[in-house]
């Protein structure tokens, strides 16, 4: 593990992220793959819509540049959901 870092805060119902943003300090750190993860802070742990386009547009965005997607983990302080667990990456 090379770093980890905070791209963006968000608001309690929603956050804007841009791939540009989420691949800025991978390239600069010439890293091969990534890990993304979230809260949401209702507790529920059930990617939503928007979590399962933004992990196709990360992951297209990753085949581009070279960047693995290797998971998008959504969690509370009990519990856990992995894209890659539930066999969505």
């Amino acid at each position: 593990m090379l770093a980890i870092r905070t791209v963006t805060v968000g608001l309690v119902d929603r956050v804007h992220i841009h791939p540009r943003e989420v691949f800025a300090n991978p390239i600069t750190d010439r890293a091969t793959a990534i890990i993304i993860a979230h809260n949401h802070p209702s507790g529920n742990v059930k990617p939503s819509e928007d979590d399962k386009l933004v992990t196709q547009e990360l992951k297209t965005a990753g085949k581009i540049l070279g960047i693995q997607l290797l998971d998008h983990i959504i969690f509370n302080d009990k519990d856990h959901y992995s894209f890659l667990e539930n066999g969505r990456l």
